[in-house]
């Protein structure tokens, strides 16, 4: 009869959480940024209550407004601006300002001839088709374009509301951070030493992805925006952007965007910029991404770069731009309980063959 109870309750447990998870879903992202955002800034706030005399309130709303001041603040400012500079680039596309077959053909013009031959046998050097599927491109884009106008106009309430959420949040799991630390550890049904492997690798996955991996894109976008800039290439906030989500993924980096603006700058005769962009993306923007991004990352994690790879793209297919840290984390958790239970099976195969 014990057991029945106490099946019966576990499966109460699970439907009403599931129910709970099921209700806080349209604010999932608020909750995700929040609980990452109190994982970033618990030291500073235990640095504030350590050094100053505020209580644990005042503490926390002093953190929350340097979180405000230093990341919410200015990622509204870059997205303003990106949005008119993409708004602005997709407009120059559409009224043919920026002729997009011309500087195919340009750039296949500076191609060795075995390439062209190469690409003509398998029939991707047709100017014709390729200005069919710009001309296709351009209506999808503007499309595209269209639409997200009016859905940014029509979440502008939601997009506040979650920004609320986030902030209302943040301050409780800041304030109460060793009390809520303690409860869940004490909720997992699991034992002591496996509790605490998991709850540590939770911790370092996520302060290694978002220390490590977005300040890497971020710098890598800043680098190359700022080179874009002085090069006088058109929409250097946007290709920044571009650039920075690019970086996201190891093993393809920003290369993929300044790499063919470097080329299309040598094809159509501007050789001092592309030289100068193809120096500094491959000795300045390459060595960022070779030199920080394992010290912040890959000495936490320990993952190999396809494991993060493949759960990063897939985590964004799932959940879109949440994607790039649910992916490695859920990545982690997956190596970490294998890791345990390989552990496990270890030590009792080690005590049966002492036995």
């Amino acid at each position: 009869m014990r057991s029945i109870e106490d099946n019966a309750f576990l499966l109460l447990i699970i439907t009403v959480s599931l129910a709970f998870a099921w209700i806080l879903w349209p604010f999932y992202g608020a909750i995700l940024w929040g609980t990452i955002i109190a994982i970033l800034f618990v030291p500073v706030q235990r640095r504030i209550l350590s050094s100053t005399q505020l209580g644990r309130n005042l503490a926390a709303v002093l953190t929350i407004l340097i979180i405000v001041v230093i990341l919410i603040l200015p990622m509204a400012l870059v997205a303003a601006s990106l949005t008119r500079e993409a708004v602005g680039f997709y407009t120059s596309i559409e009224s043919g300002e920026i002729d997009l077959a011309l500087l195919f053909r340009q750039v296949f013009a500076l191609l060795p001839q075995w390439v062209t031959d190469l690409l003509n046998r398998f029939g991707l050097v047709s100017l014709e088709a390729l200005q069919g599927q710009i001309t296709t491109g351009l209506i999808y884009g503007s499309q595209y374009i269209a639409n997200q106008a009016i859905v940014i106009g029509q979440s502008t309430f939601q997009f506040m509301a979650n920004i609320a959420v986030m902030l209302y949040l943040l301050f409780f799991l800041l304030r109460d951070e060793g009390l809520l630390y303690r409860r869940i550890s004490y909720a997992i049904p699991l034992r002591l030493e496996q509790k605490q492997e998991f709850l540590k690798k939770f911790t370092v996955v996520i302060r290694a992805t978002v220390k490590g991996d977005l300040l890497v894109a971020l710098l890598q976008g800043a680098l190359g925006g700022l080179i874009f800039w002085l090069l006088g290439i058109g929409a250097p906030l946007l290709w920044a952007v571009v650039m920075a989500v690019f970086s996201l993924l190891p093993a393809i980096g920003s290369g993929l965007v300044w790499v063919p603006v470097a080329i299309y700058l040598l094809a159509t005769g501007a050789i001092g910029k592309g030289v100068i962009l193809i120096a500094f993306g491959g000795l300045v923007i390459g060595l960022v991404d070779n030199f920080l991004r394992p010290i912040l990352v890959g000495k936490d994690t320990k993952m190999p770069d396809y494991v993060v790879l493949i759960s990063t793209l897939g985590g964004i297919a799932t959940f879109g731009l949440n994607g790039f840290v649910i992916g490695p984390v859920i990545a982690a958790m997956f190596i970490a309980a294998w890791d345990i239970f390989s552990a496990s099976r270890q030590r009792i195969e080690g005590n049966d063959g002492i036995r």
